[in-house]
């Protein structure tokens, strides 16, 4: 299954499981962790299944039969066995009246509705995983026996199995980030955008070691590292140990389940023990090779004295006041995430925009924290990154294992007009863009492989595209991807617009659907070859062969003393300074297709709430 496919696959199962939540009484809220310990299960069943088959290959026979699998069998594959009450097939296929089928839970007590079997289901899960016990959520019985047995039907798509495990967890990160944006409760904390966790995972590169988040929400940090520990030939479970801190329960068990549908293990605590202000809840200062996170910015009323009393703060305590409160924690965090490091740790983390260069204590604590020489690279991010929140914000990154030649040196790098637009209110990295930044910290650190690696991955992965297009005229963008490549695939895009139109204006009108859908998705192809070849296009504009050098209003290598002038200002803008305006490459045409087709989603969106409303309005009797 293709990616295109996989993306089709995880858009269906959202639609068709948000259509069931919209018609039922349940608030996103109630629906969100209930969906997700289902998703969960179906990743526990395709895992199961796959290697019971394998163990099945090698099982003994006695007396003419096979010896059944046993719980043991699976912990050595890393696998959760499932009873067969806890499997899949046997939920799906249970018949409607539940009730007559004389059913007992674990307890031995009867179980009369779908819901109970779900909930004893889980319960049974969390018999086979100390990880997992007390996780999963067992609210089943809050859905109705129909909305839970369609709900089940849905996930028992057979192209689950066909495309395994890891794309399961693609598929529940896919609705971790819808909910997200449906839920949008404590200004969003649980989930982190995928772009900003993957541009600080790529930075920090980890390897092996012990990696701590100490805000770890839904787990998208251990996550994304373990894919990169994966991709590059290493088993991420084996090369990596994973901590988590996280203060809200609800979002702990969240992260725990993320990790078990990706097969990460970790040791994750949560409630008040894990309050990170008050808390070294792993004991792993000074012991870590990566710390991440995305903490909450702003946080205020901390108490000074627990604070100081638990320690991590090895440029001293923000300053209190009247009420003996850190008015604002961003300088407790930043302190921490430093102090865990290792003598040759590297920490990648989320932070509020104002942190950068705010003043009083925290001030005196970002000198002292510079003329250590372990910060690295500082990242300006635009606005709408967030699902919650608009505010622009900044990525820090430290790394105490700095070569000799940049102890002293920090590189900046503004990207606040560099982005993707998904929507009217969320902007993100595609895939190429995370690369392109990417590459200027190689550049930075004298890491030219990996900079021309990347140009023969633009090469290759463009030519793959025009190939599978079929579009002659493409062709000859392969010649010279990097200069003239973007304007003969712009050329290309519009001749197939203007060939889709004339196609479409002159077909029969019972074609007309079927003759629209094959141009529509043409032009989508086509776009996208454009799309990389402009990012292609930007970073060779720009860095050539391999060559670093500070550009103007994008990146600047800065010294100690260049800080120091700037009053110990960490902010990007102040030394990249503002790049000249240059001609944006907007087609007009396209651009009014975008803003129409922008304009009939927004009266969608509209015609949906007004009907919410209506229902709402006669559910109350008015």
């Amino acid at each position: 299954m293709d990616n295109k496919s996989i993306k089709k696959l995880e858009a269906d199962l959202w639609e068709s499981a948000d259509l069931l939540r919209a018609g039922s009484k349940l608030t996103s809220n109630q629906y969100c962790m209930p969906v997700l310990g289902l998703l969960f299960l179906r990743y526990a069943y395709s895992r199961f299944k796959m290697v019971e088959e394998e163990i099945l290959k090698t099982r003994p026979v006695r007396n003419g039969r096979q010896m059944p699998v046993e719980a043991s069998d699976f912990a050595a594959k890393s696998a959760l066995f499932l009873p067969k009450e806890a499997q899949y097939s046997y939920l799906v296929n249970l018949p409607s009246n539940v009730a007559s089928m004389g059913l007992v839970n674990i307890d031995g007590q009867p179980m009369a509705s779908l819901g109970e079997v779900v909930n004893n289901a889980m319960n049974l899960v969390e018999q086979q995983s100390e990880q997992l016990t007390g996780v999963l959520p067992k609210s089943y019985t809050d859905f109705s026996d129909d909305l839970l047995g369609e709900l089940l039907r849905i996930f028992n798509n057979n192209a689950l199995d066909e495309v395994g495990g890891d794309v399961i967890g693609r598929i529940y990160e896919y609705f971790l980030n819808k909910f997200a944006k449906n839920i949008a409760s404590d200004d969003g904390v649980f989930f982190t955008p995928k772009s900003l966790v993957k541009m600080i995972v790529n930075v920090l590169e980890p390897k092996q070691g012990v990696l701590l988040d100490p805000a770890c929400g839904s787990g998208g940090m251990f996550v994304q590292t373990g894919d990169f520990v994966n991709e590059a030939g290493l088993q991420a479970n084996s090369s990596m140990t994973f901590y988590g801190q996280e203060k809200v329960e609800y979002n702990a068990q969240l992260c725990l389940m993320n990790m078990a549908v990706h097969g990460l293990t970790g040791v994750i605590k949560s409630g008040d023990e894990a309050n990170s202000f008050y808390h070294d809840a792993h004991n792993l200062e000074g012991q870590c090779n990566y710390v991440m996170a995305n903490p909450p910015f702003n946080v205020d009323k901390v108490k000074a004295e627990s604070a100081t009393n638990a320690g991590r703060l090895p440029f001293g305590v923000p300053k209190e006041n009247k009420n003996k409160e850190i008015g604002n924690a961003n300088y407790l965090w930043i302190s921490y995430f430093y102090a865990y490091l290792n003598e040759t740790g590297r920490a990648g983390f989320v932070m509020a925009s104002s942190a950068t260069d705010s003043q009083g204590s925290d001030k005196d604590i970002r000198e002292k924290l510079v003329k250590t020489g372990h910060v690295d690279v500082m990242i300006s991010v635009g606005n709408n990154f967030f699902y919650t929140k608009s505010l622009p914000c900044s990525l820090w990154f430290f790394d105490k294992g700095k070569s000799e030649d940049l102890k002293d040196k920090v590189l900046f790098i503004d990207a606040r007009n560099y982005y993707t637009v998904v929507d009217r209110t969320l902007n993100e990295w595609n895939e190429w863009q995370l690369k392109n930044l990417n590459a200027i910290v190689w550049l930075y650190r004298g890491e030219i492989d990996k900079y021309k690696q990347l140009l023969e991955d633009y090469k290759v992965s463009i030519a793959d595209m025009i190939s599978e297009v079929g579009e002659d005229s493409l062709k000859a963008v392969n010649d010279n991807v990097f200069v003239d490549g973007c304007e003969i695939a712009k050329k290309c895009l519009k001749k197939v617009k203007e060939a889709a139109k004339e196609a479409i204006e002159s077909c029969d009108r019972k074609d007309k659907k079927q003759t629209q859908s094959f141009w529509d998705e043409k032009i989508a192809s086509v776009k996208e070859i454009v799309d990389v070849v402009k990012e292609a296009h930007w970073l060779y504009s720009k860095f050539g062969e391999g060559i670093y050098e500070d550009i103007l209003g994008l990146c600047k290598i800065a010294n100690v003393s260049d800080i120091e002038s700037k009053s110990w200002s960490l902010t990007s803008g102040a030394y990249v300074g503002v790049a000249p305006v240059e001609d944006d490459g907007i087609d007009f045409e396209e651009r009014m297709y975008e803003i129409h087709n922008e304009l009939l989603l927004l009266q969608n969106e509209s015609n949906q709430l007004m009907d919410e409303i209506s229902k709402n309005m006669k559910e109350l009797g008015v």
